[in-house]
């Protein structure tokens, strides 16, 4: 939520006393930001194995890309990239750097848009490894760095997954420990994806044998791991891979993996520990074109997540539709009527409306209506936008207007359900153009 300045408040002599003195909004306090999560996601594509795709996510299931190409190595491959926030406030990827050899990559990143290559890590690895595969970031609860890194002594077979150790924070110098195998994973298991609940390890891979995610845990991260369910038990079907999970805001735990055979992306859910999971859904926007990804959840970013309600037309909700906005009851998708409400892309003290279904795409006036857009970083996009908070023109207690950042005179309102921009002064345009934000 966003702190609104109006007398009902006590606030309104400051705003005044600065206009007076000619001064600029900017001597008032910043607006309140409100925490959301962001999901991040790190992956290679069907189209190259040699660049890496960042896109970026408010629901765990509707991604946006952020940047594609985002990073490409200085040679070799960048496939399985895992991605990870580290104690230096950087963004990390790990990858396989080759089909064969002995090698992982890193690449940091401080925005997750503009990646620099780290170095490649030479593996001190067991006598006869021909293959290291699908390295995975894991930071264990007392703070220890690793990667499970899955290698194979040749002909594609005979996986194991083993752990190496970070032995400091720097990663540009750091020394890794020699890999220590993963007991009773085996014999032949890849994309080993560990996460620990309570003092459990859980870890699933892919039996390279049978072709189905598999599930073990384990009171080490070391093992003896303990198969718990083997072949379909959840369901998934066969010929997939690059399991990676992460725990959404309700608790649950989402895993993502690869279909590669019919080239799409599932998901699926378990709210009642890792026994039970839903029917697998396709990931429909990224299917054909994500390969082998991770996710990274950061809460606490700036944002909030709200549907945006019409005063005079109850239960009549801002929505994008075939990208041209306008008000509908009923919204479905519901998501289709969720925007991040983020600071203002033009000024700060401002607000936006970024779309939840299409994150990277927010609501902008063209020609004075309302649409859905990709923010193409341009000063015109940014100020179109933009908007200005305000008490509601029609009602100003729990209710908000919002004032063009660069058509001053002009307020967002409907009309015939369709939205724009326009002076207002009936009582009735007053009307059309009042909202208020709404928990979804």
């Amino acid at each position: 939520m966003y702190v609104r300045f109006s007398l009902r408040q006590g606030m309104s002599w400051l705003l005044c006393c600065c206009l007076l003195l000619g001064l600029s909004l900017a001597c008032l306090p910043a607006p309140a930001q409100a925490a959301t999560s962001v999901y991040t996601m790190s992956a290679f594509t069907n189209a190259n194995e040699s660049n890496l795709y960042m896109y970026q996510s408010y629901n765990a299931t509707n991604y946006g890309l952020m940047k594609g190409p985002a990073y490409t190595p200085p040679t070799g491959l960048i496939r399985d990239p895992s991605i990870m926030k580290h104690t230096d406030g950087n963004y990390y990827i790990v990858y396989t750097t080759n089909w064969s050899g002995n090698t992982i990559g890193i690449a940091s990143s401080p925005d997750r848009n503009n990646w620099t290559f780290v170095r490649n890590v030479t593996l001190s690895i067991p006598s006869g490894i021909g293959h290291t595969w699908a390295p995975e970031w894991f930071k264990d609860t007392d703070g220890g760095l690793n990667i499970i890194v899955s290698l194979s002594p040749g002909n594609y077979e005979n996986f194991l997954p083993y752990k190496i150790a970070a032995s400091t924070g720097n990663l540009a110098t750091t020394s890794f420990s020699a890999p220590v195998a993963l007991q009773g994973l085996g014999p032949n298991y890849i994309d080993t994806f560990i996460v620990k609940s309570g003092g459990t390890y859980h870890a699933f891979a892919k039996n390279e044998t049978t072709k189905y995610i598999e599930y073990a845990t384990a009171s080490s991260l070391t093992g003896p791991y303990t198969f718990q369910r083997a072949g379909d038990w959840a369901g998934w079907g066969s010929w997939v891979e690059g399991p990676a999970l992460v725990q959404l805001d309700s608790g649950a735990w989402r895993i993502y993996f690869d279909s590669y055979t019919d080239a799409k992306y599932y998901y699926s859910d378990s709210s009642g520990g890792f026994l039970a999971w839903t029917a697998r859904k396709e990931l429909t926007a990224l299917s054909g074109t994500v390969r082998h990804m991770t996710v990274l959840k950061e809460t606490g970013q700036p944002g909030d997540v709200r549907r945006v309600e019409s005063y005079n037309n109850a239960g009549y909700y801002i929505r994008h539709s075939n990208y041209q906005a306008r008000i509908d009851q009923n919204v479905s998708p519901a998501d289709d009527a969720r925007f991040r409400i983020v600071p203002g892309l033009a000024a700060a003290s401002g607000v936006s409306f970024e779309s939840v279904n299409f994150p990277g795409y927010y609501l902008r006036h063209k020609n004075y209506a309302l649409v859905l857009e990709k923010d193409d970083g341009t000063a015109t996009f940014k100020n179109d936008a933009t908007f200005v908070k305000t008490a509601g023109l029609a009602a100003s207690s729990g209710w908000s207007s919002y004032r063009s950042y660069n058509f001053t005179d002009r307020y967002i309102r409907h009309y015939n359900n369709a939205l724009r921009i326009d002076p207002i002064a009936s009582a009735q345009e007053k009307a059309d153009a009042t909202f208020r934000e709404v928990t979804p």
